[in-house]
């Protein structure tokens, strides 16, 4: 009995990792988890580094036509939306992919059609990165879109949201409405900047100068092809 005893204290000896192997052990969890850490710094590296360029790095003599907004605005998660014929959602839904945004009534007065026409023009004016940048009409009332902006409105996303949530979010300069600015939102939902009340064709030329300047900054991680939204 007491030879077999001995028999098996020797096996489970012989089985049991060396008392040397234990700080192996140890470095190797901790190689892992550093290259993990590695492995996510790099994978966030682009975001960084296009946000560090565009907010941070100004080349002397750049000016933004548009006002940046510091600190960004992140888009309230429970602002709700309907479409044009009723259909719920969420503004937040709309992440994931740049935002020109207007505002205004759904009767749509001349401030209005005007900033629809120039987000069309500035829209198709980025070429073959417009598919980065989605164009966005938030109505603030249930006033009927007329029916002569239908066709014009084919590449938009209009939506019904309610003007007090909204004006928790976005915001005008001083002296000025919220239908009388566009707004951009970057892909992660953020309110970023806002371009001057009033824009005309030259102003609009500016205004499209920066978008360009922000999806080249972001080329390196954004990407089109958001979902699409029910227009």
């Amino acid at each position: 009995m007491s030879g077999s005893n001995l028999s098996d204290a020797s096996t489970l000896a012989a089985l049991a990792p060396p008392e040397g192997d234990k700080p192996d052990a140890d470095r190797a969890r901790r190689r892992a988890r550093w290259t993990l850490l590695v492995l996510l710094l790099a994978c966030l590296a682009p975001v960084l580094a296009s946000y560090f360029a565009y907010y941070v790095v100004r080349p002397e003599g750049r000016r933004n036509f548009g006002s940046l907004i510091d600190p960004q605005r992140p888009v309230p998660e429970a602002l709700a939306t309907s479409t044009l014929d009723g259909r719920p959602g969420r503004v937040s839904d709309l992440r994931h992919q740049w935002l020109l945004v207007s505002v205004g009534s759904g009767a749509c007065d001349a401030v209005c059609e005007n900033h629809l026409y120039l987000q069309r023009q500035m829209r198709e004016g980025l070429g073959r990165e417009k598919d980065r940048l989605d164009w966005i009409w938030l109505v603030t009332d249930d006033a009927p879109v007329p029916e002569a902006l239908q066709p014009a409105l084919a590449q938009a996303t209009v939506l019904r949201v309610d003007a007090q949530a909204l004006a928790r979010w976005l915001e005008p300069a001083p002296g000025h409405g919220l239908n009388e600015h566009l707004y951009v939102v970057d892909p992660m939902g953020n309110w970023m900047m806002r371009f001057p009340a009033a824009l005309d064709a030259a102003g609009a030329a500016k205004a499209k100068r920066d978008l360009e300047r922000m999806l080249r900054a972001s080329s390196s991680w954004d990407t089109a092809g958001r979902m699409e939204t029910s227009r």
